[in-house]
């Protein structure tokens, strides 16, 4: 069974398109949206295990130039 988890994202100011365009980029990561409210990005993505997934939002979301914050949600 594949692991998928909701990123939502906060960019800084006048980086969110920059943003999108580099995680649209980065393998395992299935869909990347603009979105209104308190996040600018939700990102769906999709790896083998819980632990694949911890990764990539650490070692390639974290460190994309203009992520400010995420908040993670693994589905169950």
């Amino acid at each position: 069974m594949v692991a998928k988890a909701f990123v939502m994202i906060e960019t800084a100011v006048g980086k969110t398109k920059e943003v999108v365009a580099a995680l649209k980029r980065q393998e395992g990561v299935q869909s990347v949206n603009t979105v209104t409210g308190p996040y600018d990005i939700i990102a769906i993505i999709e790896r083998e295990t819980l632990s694949d997934i911890g990764d990539l939002v650490t070692s390639k979301i974290h460190t994309v130039n203009g992520v400010s914050r995420t908040v993670t949600c693994l589905t169950i």
